[in-house]
């Protein structure tokens, strides 16, 4: 064989040698280049996008209750590990508008606790006065990218410690109605709502210390709502701050009283109503509507101004 050939053949080799490197490193960097979901095997859930309506857990409370009763009988049970946690795929993105009333769960927040809210239609708000009840701050919100989050809201039972105390044995249904209750939602300093993370009553409490049994009451009426328990130093801190408030009411979901009304039990959604929601007060009194009720085809938590389920009393 010539010695031409031969350096013919070595060089053919070596391009084979490098376009096949070539294939190699690029196959990896597409490789790497996917998305990686990173939660363990079967822990992995899709994004929850459909929701038919508001549904709680079986024999949620349709009433005030003295706080220290309720409390008294919720199982205390040591917390469950976060394996599995997954805020969208458990819970829902926020924020649905879960009770049909054609605004997002937050805007609906921000019209209930902010005093004198501006709007942009008839739900988006512009902006608002929070008197903060984690604080005793009075906080100007003005929507905007630099400003939005100075007022946050924030789960009264924090989702990862309701995942961790028994929302992992509730259906997607619950865990989204659960999220985006009223009864869980307070409108918020946000600073103070980073603080506060994922924290339980044991290890955290609102720093304005006269809100602090308006809030312990309103967690152990999340926990009754939702069928969750307490870990026995959650149960006590929220013992010892009720005792300085005897006769402390716990208040209502109003979509315990949804459900309720319309014969739904805990285990299936709520029907959702075809009716469009009154736009005022003044068109549903033309109407002879008033006063309504969660559950009427006419009601909108918007009209709600104190969130107790009846609106344009």
């Amino acid at each position: 064989m010539s010695s031409s050939r031969r350096r013919r053949d070595r060089g053919s080799a070596v391009l084979g040698v490098v376009i096949a490197v070539v294939i190699i490193a690029v196959g990896t960097l597409f490789a790497l280049r996917q998305p990686v979901d990173t939660r363990a095997g079967s822990d992995a859930a899709a994004p929850i996008t459909v929701v038919a309506g508001p549904a709680v857990a079986s024999g949620a409370p349709t009433a005030p209750t003295d706080a220290s009763q309720l409390l008294a009988s919720l199982p205390v049970k040591g917390r469950a590990a976060k394996t599995g946690y997954d805020r969208e795929g458990r819970f829902g993105t926020a924020w649905f508008d879960i009770d049909r009333n054609g605004c997002d769960t937050r805007n609906d927040v921000l019209q209930r606790d902010l005093v004198s809210p501006t709007l942009s239609g008839v739900c988006k708000v512009l902006r608002g006065t929070l008197h903060d009840p984690y604080t005793g701050a009075v906080i100007p919100f003005v929507r905007g990218e630099d400003t939005s989050a100075d007022v946050q809201i924030d789960h009264v039972v924090a989702l990862m410690d309701a995942w961790q105390t028994g929302a992992q044995l509730l259906d997607d249904q619950q865990r989204v109605t659960l999220a985006n209750d009223p009864l869980n939602l307070i409108a918020t300093d946000g600073p103070t709502n980073g603080q506060k993370s994922d924290a339980d009553a044991a290890t955290w409490l609102p720093p304005n210390k006269g809100a602090r049994c308006a809030y312990v009451a309103r967690q152990v009426a999340v926990k009754a709502t939702y069928g969750l328990w307490v870990t026995p130093a959650e149960h006590d801190a929220m013992a010892a701050v009720l005792q300085g408030c005897p006769g402390e009411l716990a208040p209502v979901s109003p979509f315990a009283v949804l459900a309720a009304d319309s014969g739904v039990s805990g285990d299936a959604p709520a029907p959702a109503s075809d009716a469009r929601p009154y736009r005022s007060c003044d068109a549903a009194r033309a109407d002879g509507a008033t006063p309504l009720h969660v559950g009427d085809a006419g009601y909108s938590r918007s009209l709600d101004g104190d969130g107790d389920g009846t609106a344009c009393e």
